[in-house]
């Protein structure tokens, strides 16, 4: 079980976790949305809970509740600039389809 991050991502998120007071490092998960199904979570981390699994990379910890692992396990987020867009972009191995608009995917 892994979650990996590119140089990109990493930079980005030291950034957002960086301008937190408390942030200890960067929650992903999902919840339930959109036509698809599921959607991402990217926030700080200010708190590790027991239900929780961290993982490290690039110097960042990654924070993972139990009940999101099984949807984004093997994943690697990437940030992206496009033209004035910049956004984190999951590439997930578990993703069977998406919806057109991108917010969604089904596993």
């Amino acid at each position: 079980m892994a979650i990996t991050l590119t140089e990109a991502a990493a930079k980005r998120a030291q950034t957002y976790i960086d301008k937190h007071e408390h942030g200890l490092g960067l929650r992903l998960g999902v919840r339930s949305s959109g036509c698809s199904g599921f959607a991402y979570v990217v926030k700080v981390a200010d708190a590790i809970h027991a239900d929780d699994q961290v993982f490290e990379d690039r110097g960042l910890k990654l924070v993972v509740d139990r009940k999101s692992l099984p949807f984004i396990d093997g994943t690697e987020l990437d940030f992206v600039r496009e033209g004035l867009n910049e956004a984190f972009r999951f590439t997930n191995p578990n993703v069977k389809s998406q919806c057109g608009c991108g917010e969604s995917f089904a596993v």
